[in-house]
């Protein structure tokens, strides 16, 4: 925002930079970037010295800036963060409001995620990457070891993309849905051969689909994948989601904000655990008993992968929505009962429900796909999700994700070493 003329009527009380700048608690050249983003307007000083601002104006924004303070810290030590995305409530989970899994039933995958960054539906929506995209992120894909895994693909295309786009750093709404809507299809792009170029047509689905499958999709197998790439688009302050609200708070662009989020996303607890739970289940299938596998997995002191979840005390609505798809694929038959055999037998030592990675576990394992191709759909669905938290953090004041540490450490002054 542009420095203001002085308006009719009678002045209030004006600040200098300094005083403002105190009654925030921040430096001076923060309160210039308040006055960028639109949260303070400015008037040229007497003399055209510097910039003086209205004291309420001021006053306002310090009220807000404490209870955003109080927002954030939350109850209990844990980070709590104003969002109006996602609400997870006892056994059910809501994008903007609306049943999340009724919108993923009912809108393909795109579709979500319009809703997500928008509040809008588009119906029939597609995404397409230009050449220039395509080509920065499938050589510098390329140029990986052949033994990389998803993750490590997607988060150097994300990276090789951002260098194809000299409109990175425009941070405002419009340009960062388009970046948005280029980066996806260019993750979808990255993943496969050399020869998948931008002109492949079709939904995010049928071009994921065609580079983690060596089968062909009928109508019911591309339902179950477009649903879960909707169902996982977003799932509350996950830790990538953390990491990608972090970064945004300073300011990052779209694609390292993602590339945030990438570099959370690979650890067990998080994006691999489909690959896990895949895994589980073709050991179930290779032995034709869940029993001695649960037993080998509890006496080497592991959790049951695909079992449980800390935000659902009972079933995960995404699971169970993506087990219903699947039993009207004939394929999916031995996974799914091996699924079940798992769960049913560990419920004997704990009582936990099949969750979400279970199910991914069982649409890879019986599509004929990698274990790794879990993982990848988590990140390409996600990836929606950390696009509209960086919007929403783009929109609130800079570096506010920034706690303070607690220092446990020798109590200072401490001599040099030797």
């Amino acid at each position: 925002m542009r420095d203001q003329e002085p308006g009719p009527g009678p002045a209030g009380r004006r600040l200098t930079t300094q005083e403002a700048a105190e009654l925030l608690g921040v430096k001076p050249e923060t309160v210039y970037a308040y006055v960028s983003r639109g949260h303070l307007s400015s008037r040229r000083a007497p003399g055209g010295r510097g910039s003086t601002f209205d004291a309420e104006e001021v006053e306002a924004l310090a009220r807000r800036n404490r209870r955003e303070s109080a927002a954030t810290s939350g109850a209990a030590g844990e980070l709590s963060v104003r969002t109006r995305l996602t609400l997870i409530d006892t056994d059910r989970y809501y994008f903007r409001g609306v049943d999340a899994t009724e919108l993923a039933a009912r809108h393909s995958y795109e579709e979500v995620a319009e809703w997500l960054w928008t509040g809008e539906l588009r119906p029939g929506v597609t995404f397409t990457a230009p050449e220039v995209s395509v080509t920065a992120a499938r050589r510098a894909v390329d140029a990986l070891s052949e033994h990389v895994g998803p993750t490590d693909r997607l988060r150097v295309a994300t990276i090789a993309a951002a260098t194809a786009d000299p409109l990175r750093f425009d941070l405002s709404e419009e340009a960062v849905l388009g970046t948005a809507r280029v980066l996806i299809p260019t993750l979808v792009a990255s993943l496969g051969p050399a020869r998948y170029t931008h002109r492949d047509q079709g939904s995010v689905a049928q071009r994921l689909w065609r580079q983690l499958s060596g089968r062909s999709a009928d109508g019911a197998a591309l339902r179950v994948l477009d649903t879960a790439l909707a169902l996982l688009a977003d799932h509350d302050l996950a830790a990538s989601t953390l990491a990608v609200r972090v970064a945004a708070s300073a300011r990052a662009h779209a694609y390292a904000a993602v590339s945030a989020g990438l570099g959370v996303i690979e650890g067990p607890l998080h994006g691999a655990a489909s690959g896990l739970a895949h895994k589980l289940i073709m050991e179930v299938l290779d032995r034709g008993d869940a029993g001695p596998v649960i037993a080998e997995e509890l006496r080497a002191g592991r959790s049951i992968p695909g079992l449980g979840h800390r935000l659902y005390p009972g079933e995960d609505p995404r699971a169970r929505v993506l087990f219903d798809l699947l039993e009207e694929i004939p394929d999916s038959a031995p996974a799914l009962a091996a699924a079940r055999d798992i769960a049913a037998t560990a419920a004997r030592h704990t009582p936990l429900h099949a969750n979400v990675d279970l199910a991914l576990g069982v649409f890879t394992a019986s599509s004929g796909m990698s274990y790794t191709a879990g993982e990848t759909i988590f990140a390409v669905a996600r990836t929606a999700g950390w696009i509209a938290h960086a919007l929403e953090e783009y929109g609130e004041r800079p570096l506010r994700m920034r706690p303070s540490g607690h220092y446990t450490g020798p109590k200072p002054p401490q001599p040099l070493p030797e």
